[in-house]
């Protein structure tokens, strides 16, 4: 409404009271917007009236001051009883809004009411109104803690919506200005509302708020206001750079910075007028602020492009303004102390250089927003100019810090495209500015953040073009030289802490297997320095602790390698004790790493040696309670010591303890034969003989030797004490390679030796001696084990104490088997007694309690021990232990009671009777061990007696069992399946092998369920290898047994097509886990072609190879088999052959043993198997004119799904190994046959294939020719094929006559041939064929 129809409505209007009132509304109604709006114009017009005592009755209306004095209560009153509650009513979404778009209806009012509160505020002119309608508003501001605007649309309460808070107060402030309390106030909520609410409010509260609060204020004011703002923002992000919110901090502090920018940089000009006014206020300057400028390059790199561009504008704002000022900055009064906190600086007589820098800066940075590399590559010659720029930077203080060169690589390493992330790592890592100490020592910090970050990516360390496979990637390359270059230049008292800082940086985050082999090799070539003190070997503990545990055996083994290889060359043997030595060595494990007699192992004895002595000494505790420490500290000392601590057991000690830890045992038998092989080295490189071996051995092993002669006879030896010395003498017979010697270990008698035998003889002196000393107590050893078997142990932790015994007594019948007095009576005496002892526990009624429950499951446990002793041929056939196993039969295929079936096999399946307490009691400590162990107990008892079972059917009764009791073993065994863990199934799997060929033809629909069930739990194994690859390789063997293999679909149709189906789900699993198909194709090639063929008789032979022709799937998915890998699979692959390169430089190829899981293994293994065919046998000659035909099959169909495919796809990959396999076959075949496929093979040089695969056809096609040159013509027929269909094809044609020389010798009509051939060419030469 103009101000003429107000004038016109007011002189027309004697009552203005009146009309006033009929415009206001109810307080508990809710008006149109224009009601708001007329109200609005008619406030605004009666406002602007002039003041006077009197009306006349001319144009103009005024008030009298009487009237406007009740005018203004009114208005004062609008605001309380209109304008709050409806500002109130439009954050909670009340009346009339609701009949609207919501957004629109509170948009549309709350525009009019605000307009409404500032025409009323103007009006008024009155401080101190403002203030309490400000006061009034301010509490929408201040959530409450831990909330946000999104979980907050509208405040009950009295409290408006921030939303509607925000344009309410936009038009409070500019009536504000004189009150400082209030506006600081006010600032200072709003500050806070931008830490916390959403994005989108951030914006409103700094345009609607700030500036509006900035523009109210003149100059003194807007730089107080300035000041706050830039103080509250940085120290809002210095509080929370180390917490995870910092990246939304950086966002939001950039973002008010953008907006406030042009009052932070305003022009030099203005600068300098605005000084002259008022010296005492003037703008703060953000380039003085350190934290800005982390702000600043936080915004570079942050993940959101936003940021990086508003952190970027802030750059080119701040280098503009110092540009334009031409003021040296900072000032040269800064202190010397705060020059190394300056990020930024300016000189004006440097300032061509200065522009020139920041200019590239920013290019730089503009570029890397791009992901493409073709956009990114020519820009790295700027970052080039960068580093020199700043490296050549010498006069007095450095102009550019180099923390804005780390943000460029940041930059690059945060890149999505994977090609920039890499060409970053690579350009960092041939920084040759990093030689400069003061560089590497700024890079440091990065160097151990970003730059590991990044290295953690796999991906990186792919080779490049022109690597062929098994070179050590690039990228590991060039990280050992970056290593060594950076940790060189770094100073000599920074190096320590960095490196320490980078160990730690291994062992606290998730590594792949790649990363960190690579990374522990670059350590591992630094050089020789004493950096690591005894924090640095803990780090290298959790790195090899936790880090690794995960990875793949070969290459965590690899870099285990390495990591010593690090230790040993840059530990600080004066800061680090034997025991932390030795406490790092236990976790290198012997079949992985550190394995006695390798390079590694002597590599460790030869520093232990030039080391000793220097060690800080330990703090020795002696018997009578006294701290002792040694002058000079000594391996031997050390050992001698751990062993006397080792077996220092309180007497009093409870006989029911579980087995002690076998940690402590592993760590000192290392230390003893460390030891032992320090001292026998440093005689041999003296030139000493080294039969002073035996003696050193001896006394270090002495207390051990006299606990272990006293376990028979000494009743009252503490438990825990025979457990860790059994524990000991365990580990050290598991860690000496070549165990079972001759007569030797009696005595040593002199001979000639060449030199390498002699060598041979010095190593194995310490084996020789051990075995020596053990033999002394090796009887009583026996006897104790034997006597605390047969009925001693009786507590739920003795299962776990019987599993120690077992492995001991194994390992000293196997060794001393050679011995005739010993071994004579281990297998007439002890074990006889033994099996007695076991057979009556078996075949006694069972008790429900703890003790007789633990007797029958040591019971059981001590036979399957037996049996897999006697599986190894040590026992003699007439022996009584072989007799007793023979008839063992007799207890699992013994007649149940008479309520029970006569054929049911009662002790097939035993399980443990639970005892009361467990189901019984409601004592949560008396349930838990029990509960904890039962499980475990009960399914090794079962796994136990099919181990007997198995052995049982290799050494019972020949021939097969009665049909009845064969298919209720069988079934036993699909129940065993059922119950036992997928880790304990092997002895399964073995019996079954043997049960299966016995009822596939009487009890198919068994066998298939038999078959069936064991596959799906090899299923169920992919993803834990430690169990899969044995329960694969004993599935393999059972359900593709040479009686099943040779079933056809007419014998049993229902298992063939089983087998048949499970071989191609295993063919598929091998396309994504390596070496699934190796085990079948292995297992089936031996199956059909022996090694040794004379171990069968020939007619048994024909038959199980016969059984390849039903087969041929499998051979033919051999012949072509090379999976497409995923990438991180095929550099797994790749990394591995690197390793396996080394040799016997990396002692993990020594320790870790070949898995044969190379995707090339089944083509070997076919063509191995191909080439030991005879054409003069027919079935041989039978299999291989029927794979020629599957291959060729092959090739067609591929040739007919795809009309073109690409160089090294699946297609062209299968394509050659097809023809390889037909060259390689041809040789064998019969001529007659030849001709039968020679127009096949011809066909195939019409069809468009890669080169290499012409290659191979023609070869084939001039091998027939010139081994049958009878079929010539059909090569000129190929000629006379339409031109149209022979245009792509015929230099096929053309290359075979290139060798008709090597083919006419065997040609009748010479002439006649090369007339043909010319004329041929000729015509060829001389066609045009049509595009």
């Amino acid at each position: 409404m103009s101000s003429i129809l107000i004038n016109a409505l007011l002189s027309s209007c004697h009552d203005p009271d009146t009309l006033f009132n009929t415009l206001c509304w109810p307080t508990d109604s809710w008006p149109d917007t224009e009601r708001v709006e007329a109200l609005t114009t008619f406030i605004d017009g009666i406002g602007k009236l002039p003041q006077s005592d009197t009306s006349d009755d001319g144009d103009k209306v005024a008030f009298s001051i009487a009237k406007r004095d009740i005018f203004l209560r009114k208005v004062e009153s609008i605001i309380w009883t209109q304008c709050l509650p409806l500002l109130l009513k439009v954050s909670n979404g009340d009346g009339a809004c609701r009949g609207k778009r919501v957004p629109d209806g509170r948009a549309e009012i709350t525009i009019a009411v605000c307009r409404l509160l500032s025409v009323c505020i103007n009006t008024l002119c009155d401080t101190a109104v403002s203030g309490r309608v400000a006061r009034a508003v301010l509490p929408s501001f201040q959530l409450p803690d831990g909330e946000t605007e999104e979980e907050l649309p509208g405040q009950g309460e009295g409290r408006l919506g921030i939303d509607v808070a925000i344009e309410a107060m936009s038009v409070i402030l500019p009536a504000l200005s004189s009150n400082e309390e209030l506006t600081t106030s006010i600032l200072s909520s709003a500050l806070s509302c931008i830490k916390t609410l959403p994005d989108a409010l951030v914006s409103k509260i700094t345009v609607r708020l700030i500036f509006t609060l900035l523009n109210c204020y003149s100059e003194d004011g807007i730089a107080s206001k300035l000041r706050f703002i830039l103080e509250d923002l940085c120290n809002w992000h210095k509080s929370d750079s180390p917490n995870t919110d910092s990246p939304v901090v950086t966002e939001r502090a950039l973002l008010c910075l953008t907006t406030l920018s042009d009052y932070l940089f305003s022009p030099a000009k203005l600068q300098q007028h605005t000084l002259s006014q008022s010296l005492s206020y003037t703008r703060p300057d953000p380039r003085r602020s350190l934290q800005f400028w982390r702000i600043l390059q936080d915004g570079l790199t942050h993940k959101d492009n936003v940021s990086r561009k508003r952190a970027l504008y802030l750059l080119k704002r701040c280098v503009a303004l110092s540009e334009d000022e031409a003021v040296e900055f900072p000032s040269s009064s800064v202190s010397s102390e705060d020059n190394d906190e300056i990020i930024f600086r300016w000189a004006p007589d440097r300032c061509k250089l200065l522009r020139e820098f920041w200019e590239d800066y920013a290019l730089v940075m503009e570029t890397l927003e791009e992901n493409q590399i073709h956009v990114v590559r020519p820009v790295l010659n700027r970052i080039h100019t960068l580093i020199q720029t700043a490296a050549n930077d010498s006069q007095g203080v450095s102009l550019f810090h180099p923390s804005w060169l780390l943000g460029v690589y940041q930059r690059m390493f945060h890149s999505e495209n994977k090609s920039v992330m890499r060409e970053g790592v690579d350009h960092l890592l041939e920084l040759q500015v990093l030689r400069r100490p003061a560089f590497a020592l700024a890079f440091s910090q990065f160097i151990l953040g970003p730059f590991m970050d990044v290295m953690s990516e796999s991906s990186l360390f792919h080779r490049t073009a022109g690597q062929s496979v098994g070179e050590c990637p690039e990228l590991g390359v060039k990280l050992q030289v970056f290593m060594v270059t950076f940790f060189s230049s770094l100073p000599q008292e920074n190096r320590g802490p960095v490196l320490l800082q980078l160990v730690q940086r291994l062992g606290s985050q998730h590594w792949c297997a790649v990363p960190i082999l690579f990374l522990s090799r670059a350590l591992s070539h630094l050089p020789p320095c004493p950096l690591l003190g005894p924090d640095g070997l803990q780090a290298l503990r959790e790195v090899l602790r936790c880090t690794m545990i995960t990875h793949q055996v070969l290459l965590r083994g690899a870099a285990q390698c390495f990591l010593l290889n690090s230790a040993l060359s840059l530990t600080d043997v004066t800061l680090v004790t034997l025991d932390d030595v030795f406490s790092l060595l236990v976790h290198f494990r012997a079949d992985e790493s550190l394995r006695r007699g390798t390079p590694l192992w002597n590599q460790l004895c030869d520093w232990l040696a030039d080391s000793e002595g220097s060690f800080r000494p330990c703090v020795r505790e002696s018997a009578d309670g006294t701290s002792t420490s040694p002058e000079r500290e000594t391996v031997r000392g050390y050992v001698q010591h751990q062993m006397e601590l080792f077996l220092r057991v309180p007497a009093s000690t409870d006989q029911t303890d579980s087995v002690p830890d076998p940690g402590e045992a592993e760590l000192l038998a290392k230390a003893i034969l460390l030891c032992v092989d320090i001292e026998g080295r440093t005689q041999r490189s003296g030139g000493q003989q080294t039969t002073g071996v035996s003696g050193g051995m001896d006394s270090l092993l002495r207390p051990l030797l006299d606990t272990l002669s006293r376990l028979h006879t000494n009743v009252y030896l503490p438990l825990r004490k025979t457990d860790k010395s059994l524990q000991l003498l365990l580990r050290l017979l598991q860690l000496t390679p070549a165990r079972h010697t001759s007569a030797a270990v009696l005595q040593l008698t002199p001979a000639r030796h060449t030199p390498a035998a002699v060598e041979k003889e010095q190593e194995d002196s310490v084996t020789v001696s051990m075995e020596t000393l053990v033999l002394g107590v090796v009887e009583p050893i026996q006897e104790f084990i034997l006597r605390r078997l047969s009925g001693e142990l009786q507590e739920l932790c003795d299962v776990e104490r019987a599993e120690l015994y077992l492995s001991v007594l194994k390992e000293a019948v196997l060794m001393y088997s050679v011995l005739e007095w010993n071994h004579s009576k281990v297998q007439e005496a002890y074990f006889p007694r033994l099996l007695r002892y076991v057979l009556r526990t078996l075949e006694a009624d069972q008790i429900p309690s703890v003790a007789g429950q633990v007797s029958r499951a040591v019971a059981m446990a001590s036979l399957a021990m037996t049996c897999e002793v006697a599986a190894l041929g040590v026992f003699n056939l007439q022996s009584e232990t072989t007799i007793l196993l023979v008839h063992l039969s007799s207890y699992f295929y013994s007649p149940a009671p008479p309520p029970a079936p006569p054929l049911s096999l009662v002790n097939f399946n035993q399980t443990l009777l639970k005892p009361p307490t467990a189901a019984q009691s409601t004592d949560v400590s008396e349930q838990g061990p029990l509960l904890k162990d039962w499980g475990r107990m009960a399914a090794h008892f079962i796994r136990d007696q099919w181990t007997c079972l198995g052995y049982g059917r290799r050494v019972g009764p020949p021939g097969p069992l009665e049909l009845p009791r064969a298919s209720g073993s069988l079934q036993a065994a699909i129940e065993a399946l059922s119950l036992l863990p997928s880790g304990l199934v092997l002895p399964v799997l073995d019996f079954m092998a043997s049960m299966l060929p016995q009822v596939a033809l009487s009890e198919e629909a068994l066998c298939v369920e038999a078959v069936t069930v064991s596959w799906k739990l090899v299923l169920g194994l992919s993803s834990n290898p430690h169990d899969f690859w044995p329960t694969l390789q004993g599935f393999v063997t059972m359900a593709f047994h040479h009686s099943l293999l040779e079933l056809t679909e007419e014998q049993a149709p229902g298992l063939t097509v089983t087998l048949q189906q499970i071989a191609v789900e295993l063919m598929e699993l091998s396309q994504a886990k390596t070496g699934v198909f190796n085990v079948l194709i292995q297992h089936c090639c031996h199956t059909w072609l022996p090694s040794d063929p004379g171990s069968e008789g020939q007619s048994q032979s024909d038959a199980m190879f016969s059984s390849a022709l039903l087969h041929l799937d499998i051979l033919a998915e051999a012949c072509v088999y090379g999976p497409v890998f995923r990438r991180d699979q095929r550099l797994i692959q790749e990394v591995q052959v690197y390793v396996e390169r080394l040799g016997e430089e990396c002692a993990a190829n020594t320790a870790v043993p070949s898995d044969n899981r190379d995707d090339q293994f089944p083509r070997v293994c076919v063509v191995a198997f191909l080439s030991r065919l005879q054409p003069s046998n027919q079935l041989h000659e039978r299999l291989m004119e029927e794979l020629v035909l599957c291959l060729l099959k092959k090739d067609e169909a591929i040739s007919k799904s795809k009309q073109r495919y690409y160089s090294n796809s699946l297609q062209h990959r299968v394509k050659n190994r097809v023809w390889q396999t037909l060259l390689m076959l041809l040789p064998k075949l019969r001529g007659k046959f030849v001709g039968t496929v020679l127009g096949r093979v011809f066909e195939a040089g019409f069809v468009s294939n890669q080169a290499s695969v012409k290659y191979l056809i023609e070869w084939k096609m001039v091998l027939i020719l010139v081994q049958y040159p009878e079929h010539i013509d059909r090569l000129w027929a190929c000629f006379s094929v339409d031109q149209e269909k022979t245009k792509t094809s015929v230099c096929t044609f053309l290359s075979v006559l290139v060798h008709l020389n090597i083919i006419m010798p065997q040609l009748k009509e010479k002439a006649v041939q090369w007339l043909k051939a010319m004329d041929t060419i000729l015509q060829l030469c001389f066609s045009v064929f049509q595009p």
